[in-house]
């Protein structure tokens, strides 16, 4: 993504460019039936930005490695707040029988079990139901408390960090959901859950990036 947000006129240049480059000034002009004169700004401007590039007796061509750097640094800008999903909770005095049921009814990897004031007491992925299940006739009897993850254990994003950030703790976490949370003021190091990131929502957002026609 670039810098500056582009008018009109600029991004049709720079598509004339991509399907017709190597182009002359002079043939853009003719074919926005505009004079070179009037073109002059927005081709020194989009040359400056990288977007395009010109060679003496040539003519302009579109900067493919501008574009890939732009596209493989957008997530520096995107806040998880932004994108984050909505939250599967339990309560983690529910059962781990009612956790399977919701986890599936949700077509979700991982609940995050919550306490009765709603705020973050752990997380739970299917390798933990899984466990669980094997072997245990009295899933009804059994509360997710037992099974979960708890904190310090628990990795989490917070709404202003970026969705670059997020993206490593999935990967260096080998994880694949995190909990966004927002820290009480009143309690510190109590967090209520107020949304969700996961590897799907992180590879949406980069298919969104790659198939951008604009710069």
């Amino acid at each position: 993504m670039s810098s500056i947000k582009l008018t009109k006129r600029q991004e049709e240049i720079v598509q004339i460019v991509k399907e017709d480059g190597p182009i002359t000034g002079e043939q853009i002009a003719e074919k926005l039936k505009l004079t070179r004169a009037t073109l002059r700004p927005d081709l020194a401007i989009l040359t400056m930005a990288g977007s395009l590039e010109a060679r003496p007796r040539v003519g302009y061509f579109f900067n493919k490695d501008k574009e890939k750097q732009f596209k493989a640094t957008a997530f520096l800008d995107l806040k998880v707040n932004d994108y984050k999903g909505h939250p599967i909770v339990v309560q983690k005095s529910a059962s781990v029988y009612d956790a399977i049921v919701q986890m599936f009814l949700e077509d979700v990897g991982t609940l995050y079990a919550v306490d009765s004031e709603g705020c973050l007491a752990g997380v739970i992925s299917r390798k933990d139901l899984l466990r669980a299940a094997i072997g245990n006739k009295n899933l009804d009897d059994l509360p997710v408390s037992v099974i979960m993850t708890r904190m310090p254990n628990i990795i989490t994003v917070k709404p202003e960090e970026t969705m670059l950030q997020a993206a490593k703790k999935l990967v260096q976490n080998r994880i694949d959901s995190l909990p966004v949370v927002r820290e009480l003021k009143e309690k510190p190091d109590t967090y209520e859950v107020i949304g969700r990131i996961t590897k799907t929502t992180i590879t949406k957002i980069y298919l969104e990036i790659v198939e951008q026609k604009s710069v």
